[in-house]
């Protein structure tokens, strides 16, 4: 490199979502109010699980630690995109686009594993009632939640360290708002197949892992649910589905656009909106999605609201 007089590159500029001046004081405010909101939802679930003694059951449990992925997943994004809208020029080091992406990856993937064990405890607890608090005991769970965060941290570790060792000299501004692989992988003049190869299979193989056990639970949920003679008991099995199911459809139909579609496919503009979308609406969602058509989350609300208005 030093034979082309080329600098070797320590820290990059990230171009963001726009360079429109006035567009980026409207975007601040609405990624700023977003992430009030992701915080304050989320947030509000764990303290709601935890306080609320109806709710201390395996499917609550793993919607706290969601709710807990959630909000790691958009901090580990927001202030810095928040901090480009503000400056005209967004400037990371290395070691901290290493760090970044080493926390979305963790908190992504983490994600897609939590999904799966959800997906799994309906399964057990529609298909399996009686035996229900034997297959879901609390060293089951425990084990579940550590197999999940082990996952995100392997596949976020072998994105971090695929990134730690590229090279790079020349340009040094990324065309995203944070430091995704792909686009920094462009400016690399390192050039191997396998770095560009080993983390996509990583990706890929937790999205076929976690969607081929979020199938199969609900497959085998649906023959249950037929099988029952009641039209309210299907309506109630159901329902402590549609919410989970609304969730899985909306990550993984943007988390696969982005990790499992051929990058030739879609544009740079196109991989920030969809960015977008699931790193700042899908955290924002979730809490709605699993309360407003939750009775149980909505009584406990209710009965914690009394609690501390007793008057009112």
């Amino acid at each position: 490199m030093s034979g082309n007089n080329c600098t070797t590159v320590t820290e990059f500029i990230l171009l963001g979502l726009t360079d429109d001046p006035s567009l980026r004081v409207i975007l601040f405010v609405i990624f700023l109010s977003f992430h009030t909101v992701t915080l304050v939802g989320n947030l509000s679930i764990i303290t709601l699980i935890r306080k609320s003694s109806q709710l201390h059951t395996p499917m609550y449990l793993f919607l706290s630690h969601l709710a807990f992925v959630d909000i790691g997943f958009s901090s580990s994004v927001t202030p810095l995109m928040l901090k480009n809208f503000l400056v005209d020029k967004t400037i990371i080091p290395l070691g901290g686009c290493v760090t970044q992406l080493f926390f979305v990856g963790f908190f992504g993937t983490t994600e897609c594993f939590l999904l799966a064990v959800m997906a799994y405890d309906r399964y057990k607890a529609i298909c399996n009632p009686l035996l229900y608090s034997v297959n879901m005991s609390h060293s089951i769970c425990t084990l579940l939640l550590t197999l999940s965060y082990l996952g995100g941290c392997i596949n976020a570790w072998i994105y971090a360290h695929c990134l730690s060792i590229l090279s790079f000299c020349g340009s040094n501004k990324i065309n995203h708002f944070f430091c995704d692989y792909a686009p920094v992988l462009k400016l690399s003049t390192y050039q191997n197949d396998i770095l560009e190869i080993l983390p996509s299979a990583s990706s890929g193989s937790t999205i076929v892992i976690t969607v081929l056990i979020i199938i199969i639970s609900y497959i085998s949920i649906l023959f249950s649910v037929l099988k029952i003679s009641s039209t309210e008991g299907r309506s109630k099995a159901f329902t402590t589905c549609t919410s989970h199911l609304a969730a899985v459809t909306l990550y993984y139909s943007t988390i696969t656009f982005i990790y499992a579609t051929p990058k030739s496919s879609f544009s740079t503009d196109e991989n920030k909106v969809v960015s977008v979308f699931y790193m700042e609406i899908i955290p924002l969602l979730n809490p709605l999605i699993y309360s407003l058509r939750n009775n149980e989350v909505k009584g406990a609300m209710r009965k914690l609201m009394r609690r501390k208005h007793p008057f009112s």
